[in-house]
């Protein structure tokens, strides 16, 4: 596997994807509708603009919705609105999106984006920790997106599964962590935190779970 220099870091990261190989896949995909290209521009400005799902994500997170039809979709960590709105495209007629943000500033920013979408009417964000708003919502989940901190994935798992249907689904974000979950030393502890995540998702025998090797890895996980 190659290796690159981040000279921003000053160290070795896993380039993990061709870079060539993603601007072909980009290049061969649907185009992104007026309001995700303007959050995307919008992110790339900002200091955490690697947490942005981004056009061959978003669009395979838009695929996936839009063949499950869920009602209900639970996101955990909106950012800046981007993967909601893929995952919206996907909600029946009478679904609904919950997303929950606990920064203020990418909340109002996020909620901005989403007043100018289509489904502005269909997403309701929730600002706050989500360990204390997902046991209050009165909800059975068809699908659920989780891509907020680390070492809470497996408390957001454990959360959500009972309110999962039968059948639904959990993607979880971030599971190669940059490449570190790779190393025979695992460092830092959201690095060591996804490394859990994945071991204690590999163990369980009441779901089915499959890794796409996509942007920075994606859990697949149906509840059985």
């Amino acid at each position: 596997m190659p290796l690159t220099t981040c000279y921003l870091c000053k160290k070795f990261v896993l380039e993990l994807i061709n870079p060539q190989v993603q601007l072909y896949a980009e290049q061969y995909s649907s185009p992104e509708d007026e309001v995700l290209e303007e959050i995307n521009a919008f992110t790339q400005r900002h200091p955490e603009s690697q947490m942005l799902s981004g056009h061959l994500q978003g669009k395979v997170l838009e695929m996936l919705s839009c063949m499950i039809r869920p009602r209900r979709i639970l996101e955990i960590g909106t950012f800046t609105g981007y993967s909601a709105l893929c995952l919206a495209k996907g909600l029946s007629e009478d679904g609904q999106l919950h997303t929950i943000e606990i920064r203020e500033e990418e909340a109002v920013k996020a909620k901005e984006f989403f007043s100018r979408s289509a489904y502005r009417s269909k997403i309701i964000l929730h600002l706050g920790s989500a360990l204390d708003i997902i046991p209050a919502l009165n909800e059975t989940w068809d699908l659920v997106f989780i891509d907020a901190d680390k070492p809470a994935y497996i408390e957001y798992f454990n959360l959500v599964l009972p309110k999962l249907r039968k059948n639904g689904f959990i993607f979880a974000d971030n599971i190669f962590f940059h490449g570190q979950v790779l190393e025979e030393e695992v460092k830092g502890k959201n690095a060591k935190a996804i490394k859990e995540f994945n071991e204690y998702i590999q163990k369980r025998n009441d779901i089915e779970k499959v890794i796409l090797t996509l942007r920075d890895g994606l859990f697949l996980i149906r509840k059985l």
